[in-house]
């Protein structure tokens, strides 16, 4: 859950820039499509390349710094990645924040143990929902595209899941679970442990 902390450092390059603050629900709409989509957003379309790209460097140094202040895993994550493991699942991460600082917050979290890899928005051309990311962790996993699915809290996940032809799980939990309603996923669950179980009956693991 990593709301807080986003619209914290939104609000701070928005001072920065000679801008009144946004409430947190509006930046937390905004969220979902990288950085600088963000930057843009909570700017407005009339500002200039040359500030968004100064309201962007601001942003990002004011969040790797932060970053971690208010943010925090979601109730039963850490108990259902476990689980993920002992059914041998292969986990990666694919957001659309940096890269650099989404690993730095799995390690501050203390939970990148778990990912065999992690890719940010800057770790492509593209970002989600193009399928490119969603095909290089198949790719770099070595399973069929039929065993993957794409865990998200937005329409923009389950949109990517979709154009990279696998199946798609939304948690009600998040940033913006009411993107659902027009882009329903293939399950949806209130928290990751029911995934765990789900996925675990799905493939004739018995609990211990």
């Amino acid at each position: 859950d990593s709301k807080r902390d986003l619209a914290n450092a939104v609000n701070a390059m928005m001072v920065h820039m000679g801008r009144e603050r946004l409430p947190a629900e509006t930046v937390y709409s905004y969220v979902g499509s990288g950085a600088p989509v963000l930057m843009r957003r909570a700017l407005g379309t009339e500002t200039s390349d040359a500030d968004v790209a100064r309201a962007l460097d601001y942003f990002l140094e004011y969040y790797r710094e932060h970053m971690l202040d208010f943010t925090h895993l979601y109730p039963g994550v850490v108990e259902a990645l476990e689980r993920f493991r002992a059914q041998k699942a292969t986990m990666a991460v694919l957001t659309n924040k940096p890269v650099g600082c989404s690993r730095g917050i799995l390690e501050g979290l203390g939970v990148s143990e778990y990912f065999f890899q992690v890719y940010g928005g800057n770790s492509f051309g593209t970002k989600k929902p193009e399928p490119t990311g969603a095909g290089k962790l198949i790719e770099e996993s070595g399973l069929p595209r039929e065993s993957a699915w794409m865990v998200g809290d937005s329409a923009v996940d389950i949109l990517t899941a979709r154009n990279a032809g696998i199946g798609a799980v939304g948690v009600t939990y998040g940033f913006q679970p009411e993107g659902f309603r027009e882009n329903p996923p293939d399950l949806l669950v209130d928290d990751l442990r029911e995934l765990a179980e789900w996925l675990g009956a799905r493939n004739g693991v018995v609990k211990g």
